[in-house]
């Protein structure tokens, strides 16, 4: 079983490498993205909820990986996988995907 969690570990950072290298997506998307990310690496969001009128963009980040509490860190990767899996598509199918990245599902 290690040896698998490990492979499926690989398999999670080879995503992230992928989306690093992806085109711009919608503000929806990304934060999906990210807060699967967040709690894949970091698990459960314990930080305070940043001040709405000081930095309105990390007040949508904490909220989306908040959402996700209580979801076990291997779940998310997968998830994670899976929605940037979906990301590749959509940017294939709109011709925005760099040669580099086609076929890399």
């Amino acid at each position: 079983m290690g040896e698998n969690i490990d492979k499926r570990e690989k398999e999670f950072w080879r995503y992230v490498d992928i989306a690093n290298k992806m085109p711009p997506q919608t503000a929806d998307n990304m934060l999906i993205a990210y807060a699967y990310f967040k709690q894949a690496t970091e698990g459960d969001n314990d930080s305070d909820r940043p001040q709405q009128s000081s930095n309105v963009i990390q007040t949508f980040k904490h909220d989306a990986w908040k959402r996700l509490e209580g979801m076990p860190q291997e779940e998310a990767r997968e998830k994670y996988i899976a929605t940037i899996q979906e990301l590749l598509k959509i940017s294939e199918q709109e011709d925005r995907l760099p040669d580099e990245l086609k076929g890399s599902e």
